[in-house]
């Protein structure tokens, strides 16, 4: 409606304009005819020409982008600035928005017909800008068959695909080998095995387990695995697999195995407590082995995949990341063209180890971080991945899911209550 009132509006104004000219030319009725042709055929000659050249003009697309980290801008750059001169019809120009704001910014360029032609978006924000149409449906345009199941699950809405996954991420279990071989421990594989580990590494002030359990997505994000290897899904969380979940990560605690503190850190603060000395294992992922390699040098650690629950070896990890997404607007075309572009094999091994990313495409992945056996079991991880949703109300059911796990660590409510108490709201959500 806005866009029709300011085509009207647009009318009107040009109806003014000609009315002027009109007065303008009847004024001059006693000007030389040839003076007449002479306008009339410079006029024609102006029209033509730039007729002509709008013909060859470039199309201008803008990408929003919300990376604060320097080294990821650049590569951004660098991938823009190949597209642009690999042909003349398209130029693509990134701009940064804050993270804090970037969502903020969609949904009032929603409003005031002022979105950009691309975005690289949060993967679990993914489902719900599509679902309120600011995404383009590009079902059957991009060629899915490498890529993991949970990427492209985080771009999809509905049976159709809204997006193309760009790089990806996951959880692992971190552990100090040291404090594990005090303890005469092996590297645990299963539920059971990380109690008794987490237990038997609980000593002084050293906790053995942590994760980040705060009250928000990123405690979801850290929690969903134990949902997930239980046997349900973040829909279902009132049933025995959801209440087995939120029971053994509530019995962590209560047994000694885990420090009540988690609730309040971030993965940041996890990692800060694994590499001071304080946490024996921790969930984490792989955006951290620089930091940790750089300021932990000598410390000996390792990684492992997230242990099962031991009743059918069911794995899973959670799934983080970021998606490619064209906006529903006249340049369509133009952006496929840079994303597909983007999204190439070759393209993508060119710049995705700049972002400390695993490819969400498993033919560059396979290549990754040769010789590294830290990252290489990331890239083993991918396969067991879940996307967080997708639902055009996630960050609504995330909120229950994370105050379920917090009511529980905290005692006030049993995992029983606490997720029937989760259940309720996410039946409410999704109907």
């Amino acid at each position: 409606m806005k866009r029709f009132m300011a085509i009207l509006l647009a009318a009107a104004l040009s109806v003014g304009i000609l009315a002027g000219c009109g007065t303008n030319t009847a004024s001059s009725t006693t000007k030389a005819t040839g003076e007449t042709t002479k306008a009339a055929t410079a006029a024609a000659t102006t029209a033509a020409t730039a007729d002509t050249t709008a013909a060859t003009e470039k199309k201008n697309i803008v990408l929003w982008y919300y990376w604060e980290t320097e080294s990821h801008q650049t590569a951004l750059g660098e991938v823009i600035k190949q597209f642009n001169e690999s042909q003349n019809n398209i130029t693509v120009e990134a701009k940064y928005v804050p993270f804090a704001d970037f969502k903020k910014q969609l949904s009032i360029g929603t409003v005031s017909d002022s979105l950009p032609d691309m975005v690289i978006i949060d993967n679990p924000d993914h489902a719900a800008y599509a679902a309120m149409g600011i995404f383009a449906d590009i079902t059957g345009k991009i060629d899915l068959s490498q890529y993991y199941d949970g990427p492209v699950a985080s771009c999809t809405l509905d049976g159709k695909l809204y997006g193309v996954p760009f790089g990806s991420n996951c959880l692992a279990l971190y552990y100090n080998e040291d404090m594990l071989a005090a303890a005469n421990c092996k590297v645990p594989t299963t539920w059971d095995e990380l109690a008794d580990v987490a237990k038997k590494t609980s000593v002084g002030n050293v906790s053995g387990f942590g994760f980040s359990s705060l009250q928000n997505e990123e405690g979801t994000f850290n929690f969903l695995p134990w949902l997930n290897e239980a046997g349900t899904t973040a829909y279902e969380i009132n049933n025995d697999a959801g209440i087995k979940a939120i029971t053994y990560v509530s019995d962590l605690v209560k047994n000694g195995a885990m420090t009540k503190e988690v609730i309040n850190w971030t993965q940041g603060d996890t990692m800060n407590q694994f590499i001071s000395g304080n946490l024996a294992m921790m969930i984490n992922g792989p955006w951290q082995v620089p930091t940790m390699r750089e300021q932990a040098p000598d410390l000996k650690w390792n990684v492992a995949l997230i242990p099962t629950d031991g009743a059918d070896g069911t794995r899973a990890t959670g799934l983080g990341g970021e998606n490619f997404a064209i906006i529903d607007n006249d340049n369509q075309d133009a952006s496929l063209a840079f994303i597909k572009f983007a999204t190439s094999a070759d393209e993508v091994k060119s710049y995705i180890d700049k972002f400390g990313y695993i490819a969400s495409r498993k033919d560059v992945s396979s290549t990754q971080y040769a010789g590294d056996e830290v990252m290489q079991l990331f890239i083993d991880a991918m396969q067991y991945a879940v996307a967080r949703g997708p639902n055009a109300q996630w960050p609504e059911i995330s909120d229950a899911i994370s105050l379920a796990f917090n009511e529980a660590i905290t005692e006030t409510s049993t995992p029983a209550d606490a997720a029937a108490k989760a259940q309720a709201t996410i039946d409410s959500i999704i109907g």
